[in-house]
């Protein structure tokens, strides 16, 4: 059987609230080439693999105990038979029936693109919280961007926020040259494993694109312990691929505190709905609970407070 010039890879853990979603709108994708879809289900107990069974044209299953969002992937990757593969989150939900053909664009037209990554736009149903972080992610933007350099060694050169900004790459949908892969895979790693992968890649001369043309609708309202415990894990590896501290000291830790709490309040006092005391509750902790996690995430590797562990997110 000829290979598809493209395969979308999915990793899933109960997933069957967005995937039959996902599922209708890549059906109805408008392309000039054949594509599959591979998923990868790390213990769900929801029915997502019998869905997943019925829909994709490949399903495999991993002990979630050994799930990890570098080697997983690379285990998905493995399974692809594209020369193109999408990386797509089962609660990303295509925009339009032309976002396969919008992503895959720049790939068709240049081979010195290593990858490309989607914008994502916010669920109708996201809070006011929500969609004020997402609107400064780089991700979300409506303008084009390219990261190139004429000589790769000069990403080294630029100060810790400049190298982070240069290689944002994301995976809650991107597209790779699995040629590219093949020689320069996704690390193990407990998250950021898409920032790893895009600055080896700037740095062997290769370029990342976002193409904002392709859209996902992609939104959480998680917990604040939940984004604590991912904002500590993201931190740590920030800090470890760039050298970057956003909140470096106890000051600006208070500062960053005091910043954020009327910001949330102010969110929630917009909220076109009505607002529940539990949501005042939340807007509250986050205030806490994102600058903590900046703060801890760094210093744990900037200071060497390896005492201080956190699960993963």
């Amino acid at each position: 059987m000829k290979a598809p010039l493209v395969s979308i890879l999915i990793p899933t853990l109960n997933g069957m609230e967005y995937l039959p979603q996902v599922f209708q709108q890549l059906t109805a994708q408008k392309v000039s080439f054949d594509f599959e879809t591979v998923a990868v289900d790390s213990g769900s107990t929801d029915g997502t693999v019998a869905f997943l069974r019925t829909h994709a044209d490949r399903v495999s299953q991993i002990d979630p105990n050994t799930f990890n969002h570098g080697l997983s992937r690379n285990y998905g990757i493995q399974q692809c038979r594209g020369e193109f593969v999408v990386l797509l989150v089962q609660d990303a939900t295509p925009a339009s029936k032309n976002w396969l053909a919008e992503l895959l664009k720049p790939m068709l037209a240049e081979t010195q693109i290593a990858g490309c990554y989607a914008r994502q736009r916010p669920r109708a149903t996201a809070s006011a919280i929500t969609r004020h972080y997402l609107a400064g992610w780089v991700a979300c933007q409506k303008a084009p961007r390219r990261s190139t350099f004429s000589n790769p060694s000069d990403l080294l050169d630029l100060e810790p926020m400049e190298q982070f900004l240069a290689c944002v790459f994301d995976n809650v949908c991107s597209v790779i040259r699995k040629s590219v892969w093949e020689q320069y895979c996704f690390r193990e790693t407990s998250i950021a494993e898409d920032l790893a992968w895009s600055k080896e890649v700037l740095l062997a001369g290769l370029d990342i694109v976002y193409t904002p043309e392709a859209q996902v609708v992609h939104s959480h309202d998680r917990s604040a312990g939940y984004e604590f415990r991912r904002t500590f894990l993201v931190h740590q590896r920030l800090y470890d691929l760039f050298g970057l501290q956003t909140i470096g000291s106890l000051r600006q830790l208070a500062r960053a505190i005091a910043v954020s709490l009327p910001l949330h309040l102010r969110c929630l006092i917009d909220e076109p709905n009505a607002v529940s005391p539990r949501a005042y509750w939340r807007g509250v902790a986050l205030a806490l609970a994102l600058p903590l996690g900046q703060y801890l995430g760094a210093a744990t590797e900037a200071r060497g407070w390896h005492f201080i562990r956190i699960g993963g997110a």
